[in-house]
Order: C-alpha cells, then structure tokens, then sequence
C-alpha cells in the first residue's frame, strides 16, 4: 500500500502538461506558468519511468536531503540516490524561459525534438512525446485498478 504524503503548502505546485519543442542549441522552454515558481535556476535530473524531473532550488534541497540520508542505506536505497543525486544539474533559466538541457540526460530520456513538459506537483516532468502518449494511455486504460491499489 502505497501511503500518501502531504505536500508543503509552501512549495509550488504545478499542474498541466505542454508540448515544447528542443531548439538546435538543446533547449527546451519551460511553460510560462511554470517559470516564476521555477526561478532563475533550476534541477535537472533523472526520473523514472526514462522521463527527466525538473525542481526549483528550494524543493530540490528537500529532494536531496531525502536522497542523501539513503546513500549508505541498502543497495536499493543506494542505487536511487545516486541516480537521483549523481544525474543532477543546476540548469540556468534564460531571459526566455530556456534551459539548456545536457546532453546526457537527453540521452536518458530519449528527447529530441517535441516533448511534454508536465506539471506533476512538486516538480516538472519531461518526457519525449511519444513516450508521454504511451505512459499516459497504459494509465488511462488501467486507472481503476491503479486505484485499488493505493
């Protein structure tokens, strides 16, 4: 069973999903309505399910420390903290609303050209858009017994 946490009121929450297309130069811009909750620099790192996850500082910092007091728990404990932690990048935000998204995590996510950019609470997802499509079909299809479960 899955237990619900609350999150911090003082944190923002995003919501929504956008399609946004990497320029040549691999940036990526983050929705208008994201920017200012975001700020000027933001987390980039690796997520699960191959799509990357996108924080701004403050709730970056609660991120890490999570991760960080796991680093020398079980290999479990372990491996997500160092795929969280080491993948991680402090991305400048551009006057247009950019961030140039590194190589290697584009990689990761398998981003070029369009992606998804999706508002999930606390954080910002993105993902390569026909990966988006799938994952959100298989939920659609299987919300139900999803429900059940948690």
């Amino acid at each position: 069973m899955v237990a619900w946490l609350p999150v911090h009121l003082t944190l923002p929450m995003f919501l929504g999903e956008y399609l946004h297309t990497f320029d040549a130069k691999n940036r990526i811009s983050l929705p208008a309505k994201f920017r200012k909750a975001l700020g000027r620099a933001v987390i980039v790192t690796r997520g699960l399910d191959h799509c990357l996850y996108v924080y701004a500082k403050k709730a970056w910092e609660k991120e890490a420390a999570r991760y960080a007091a796991q680093v020398n728990g079980n290999a479990a404990e372990r491996g997500l903290a160092r795929l969280f932690l080491a993948g991680s990048f402090e991305c400048e935000v551009d006057p247009a609303g950019r961030v140039l998204v590194p190589e290697n995590l584009k990689a990761y996510a398998g981003l070029a050209g369009k992606a998804v950019v999706a508002g999930v609470a606390d954080r910002v997802e993105v993902w390569e858009e026909g990966a988006w499509r799938r994952y959100s079909e298989q939920l659609e299809r299987e919300a139900d017994a999803l429900a059940e479960k948690v």
